[in-house]
Parts: structure tokens; sequence; C-alpha cells
């Protein structure tokens, strides 16, 4: 991109992955591991209105593979210091928003190419404080470039929308304005990809942002602010609040100048966030816009006329992947009954070959959950499955210090089952029998959620009901239903999935924008 107002940026194309069963591919990542090892336990201060701060009061981040390994110390905002970083952001908006589009853009792709000098660190580090294995890592951090880059070249065609219909006697046309300060609130299972593309979209549109990451995965937060220092954002165009949502959470969402809000996490915590938004405080002018991404429960459909062992990896892919802790997982698979014990035997035999231990450790196809109290909760779970389902796989604890869980499958599950209804966030995965696809369908639409979904089937005509009544907001033929690919596959789901706002599409950027109409008479 140069200074004159004009673009030389190359149509995008997505960011390719390491392959680390190459020598000197996995060197590097031993080396970037090395280099962050020797980070561990530093401290880390806020970022607000444009300076750092520290309270003394320290957030501790962990390794879920060894929880006595402190990954760093992160001091908390106070209320006081969440209202600060709100209205200095709120005050900066007016002057980033008169940044020419064109540069936004550019710094975006800086910000890009700075992940991308750096992708072997971030991904040890997601390795050590979200427990992701290397490939997930690697995916992670890919996503991540990708939505810097893709929003860059969004926010360059929104610069210059579509002419509209010009009337007689009048030269109309439409731009596109930032809306002002928002709230960002990722989650901590996706800390570097998610974060970077709300806050992003944010940016490059011409938005001030207020981000306070997850407890569990703040240092990855911390690291990613510094590529935006580095990529030449303005100071005050961003503040970090780390904290907890008790103090500050509420505080950020009701706030009469917070425009909106980008929030990726649980349905309880978003449909609050929703409520709070919605109710105007004293001094509002405007009505709060709430972009939200609140999880799944998805399933696999596998046909009988599927094929079978295809339909077996993509399904354990899908649900064992990251231990399960994707809002995409594949939580249930529906198959057709010809093909059912079939299916289970196959099933049984590839969950049992998964290995489970520290991702530091690339043999490793499953790592840690993220926390005690997530192991806790699974757990439960899978306590509760146990009478509503046929254990065929897994189903305890692994020894030692990390959080780990056994992948586990319940076969035979009811669709009244908690464990079919509900999101249990974990490697817990539940077979059903279908009567045939009519049935299968059914089943598959019995939820709350509408996020990802996916049919296995060679028949042409079961392809195209799926396409049609399969209610997702995310649906894959013949393929996993986790891993949607920027600008391939805009994301975001149905019903209490959230507000489908398609996160890595063309439309996204729109979330982040207001739209102003203006025609003068000649």
């Amino acid at each position: 991109m140069t200074g004159t107002g004009h673009t030389s940026l190359v149509p995008f194309v997505n960011e390719p992955y390491a392959d680390f069963s190459q020598p000197e591919v996995w060197a590097s990542a031993e080396a970037a591991l090395t280099s962050v090892r020797s980070q561990l336990g530093r401290e880390y201060p806020l970022w607000l209105a444009g300076a750092e701060h520290t309270t003394g009061d320290l957030l501790i981040s962990v390794n879920p593979s060894r929880p006595s390994e402190i990954v760093g110390r992160h001091h908390k905002a106070t209320a006081e210091m969440a209202n600060r970083a709100i209205e200095d952001a709120h005050a900066y908006a007016p002057h980033w928003g008169r940044t020419p589009p064109l540069e936004r853009a550019r710094l975006l792709t800086r910000a890009a190419a700075l992940i991308r000098e750096r992708k072997f660190e971030f991904d040890a580090w997601l390795v050590i404080e979200a427990g992701k294995t290397w490939p997930e890592a690697e995916a992670e951090v890919g996503e991540a470039i990708d939505f810097c880059e893709y929003y860059a070249r969004q926010m360059v065609r929104f610069a210059e929308p579509e002419p509209v219909v010009q009337l007689p006697g009048e030269r109309d046309n439409l731009v596109y304005l930032p809306l002002g300060m928002g709230i960002i609130i990722p989650p901590w299972n996706f800390p570097l990809a998610i974060l970077a593309g709300m806050t992003t979209a944010a940016l490059v549109a011409g938005n001030t942002v207020v981000i306070k990451p997850s407890s569990e995965t703040p240092t990855v937060a911390a690291k990613f602010v510094e590529v935006l220092h580095a990529a030449g954002f303005p100071p005050r165009s961003l503040a970090l609040t780390t904290g907890s949502g008790a103090v500050i959470g509420d505080l950020l969402v009701e706030h009469p100048k917070t425009r909106f809000v980008s929030f990726t996490g649980s349905r309880e915590v978003g449909l609050r966030i929703n409520e709070l938004a919605a109710k105007p405080r004293k001094g509002q002018i405007w009505i709060k816009r709430v972009v939200a991404e609140m999880g799944g429960k998805d399933a696999i459909i596998v046909d009988r006329e599927a094929d079978l062992d295809s339909a077996v990896a993509g399904v354990v892919q899908s649900a064992f992947g990251y231990q399960g802790q994707k809002c995409s997982a594949c939580s249930r698979a529906i198959v057709d009954d010809p093909i059912y014990d079939e299916f289970l035997e196959k099933l049984q035999a590839r969950v049992a070959a998964l290995t489970v231990g520290d991702p530091e450790n690339r043999a490793n196809f499953m790592g840690p959950v993220i926390s005690a109290g997530a192991r806790k909760t699974i757990l439960n779970y899978i306590e509760a499955g146990r009478g509503e389902g046929r254990l065929i796989a897994g189903g305890g604890v692994l020894p030692g210090e990390g959080y780990f869980i056994q992948p586990t499958v319940f076969a035979g599950v009811d669709s009244k089952a908690r464990i079919f209804q509900e999101e249990i966030f974990g490697p817990v995965l539940t077979v059903s029998r279908a009567r045939d696809f009519s049935h299968a369908l059914e089943l598959a639409n019995d939820t709350e959620y509408g996020l990802t979904g996916a049919v296995y089937s060679r028949n042409p005509e079961t392809v195209h009901r799926a396409r049609q009544e399969f209610f997702v907001g995310n649906l894959y033929i013949n393929r996993k239903c986790t891993g949607a690919m920027v600008g391939a596959h805009p994301f975001g789901g149905f019903n209490m999935s959230g507000t489908d706002s398609k996160a890595g599409g063309p439309d996204y950027l729109l979330q982040f924008l207001q739209a102003k109409s203006i025609a003068e008479k000649l």
C-alpha cells in the first residue's frame, strides 16, 4: 500500500501452515519455546489513556499442563481505571476516525507482518498458556494473520463503496463512518485469533477499543497489544484492561459512552451482556450495538451412503481437536441406523489411538482442558452421561498435575439427555442412532443452538436436503465441522449461538460501521 491513496494489496490468500514434521521447522519451534520459557512469570502492566499503569493487584496466569507453573502476572484494572480507559478512548475516537481508511488498512497489514515474523513465538505462547497442541496453535496464529490481511482489504472496499442510484438533478452517495468507542471481550479458547479478529475489525473501521481479555489467557492478549503498538496504531486508539468481570466487566458494557460491545464466549454471559447493553444509561445517546458469538451444540450427521472412514476421521477431529474446547466442536454424532454399529466400532478404535499429554510434546494429539473449574464441570457432565448413555471410551482423568481428561464417548444417547442438549465444552462426544436421514435432521436441529454442522453423504439429494433443512450458520459437507477459514467460511451462528455476525466474511466490518446517505441538489 502506498502513501498516495492507492493500494498495492495483492488478492487475499490464507496464511499457509508450518509443517512441524520438517526438522528445520521443528528446530525453529523449539527455539521459540525456549525463548518463551525464559519470559515466564514476568509482570504485565495495564495500558490505558496511552500509557502503562500498575496496581499491584495481580491476576496470575498458569500453564494448564503444569498449573504450578506461572505464565504471567497481570495487573488488574480497578473500576476507576476502567472508567478512565473508556473516557479516554471515547475522547480519542473522533481523531482516530478521521484517519484515512487506507492508512488504517496499512497499519493492519503491518500488524499481520509482525505476527508472521513472530509466528513460532505466538505458537509457543498458545501451547503454554492455552494448552494448544502445535498444529492447533499454528492454525490459530494463521487465522490471526488472515483476519488482519482480510479486514485490511475489506476496509479498502468500504472506503469507496458501490455507487448508489443517481437521481436526475442530484449527486447521491453513501459513505461509511465509524461508530465510536467499543468494548472487545474475547474468549480464552482462541485468545489470539478471535481477539485479533474482533479488535482489528473495529480498529480498521475507525473505532477505538477497550479490550478486556480472558482471565485464563491474558499473556497472549498482552503480546498481541505489543504487536499493535509496534505496527503503529496510536497509543490512545486501544486500551488493555485486564481484570475481574465482577469488578470491571459490567461497568464496561453499561457505560453510556460505550457504543458497541464485541463478545465471544458462553451463552449465559452473552445474554447478560445483551441485556445490560439494551438498557440506556443516563447521558447515552445511542442504541448500543452488540456483536455476540455464544457457542454451540454442534452435530455431524453420518448418512448410510457416507464414506465411513472419512466420516469417523472427521468426527474425531471435530470432537477432540483442542480437547473439544471450540464453539464449533462436534459434540453430537448422529448416525444412520444401517451403519450405526460399524461406525461405533471404527470410532472406538480411532479414539483409543489418540494420545493425550503435555502439548509441548508434538506427539500428543490432545492437551489439557483450560482450568480446574473447566475440568470439574466436564467431569460432572461425564458423570451425568453414565446414566444417559453407554460409555464406550474414556470417562476419566489422566494422572499428574495437568488438567487432562480422556477423550470420552457415550453411545445410544437420547435427544432429551443433558449431554445431548447442553454445551459441555470439553472432550465429550455423544453418538445417537437415527432411523433415516429425516430423523437425523430432526435430531440435529433439536437444540437451542445453531452454529456449525456437517453431513457425510455421497447422495446428492441428501446433500441438497441438508443445505435446505440443517439449520446452522456454518454447514460443511463431507468434511469436519471445525476449522473455518477466513474469507472462505464466514463464521457465525443462529439462535442461541449468537448474532450470526459472520466473522471473516465480506459483511463483518459493517458491524463496526454506520452508513451515511448524502444527497446534494445540483
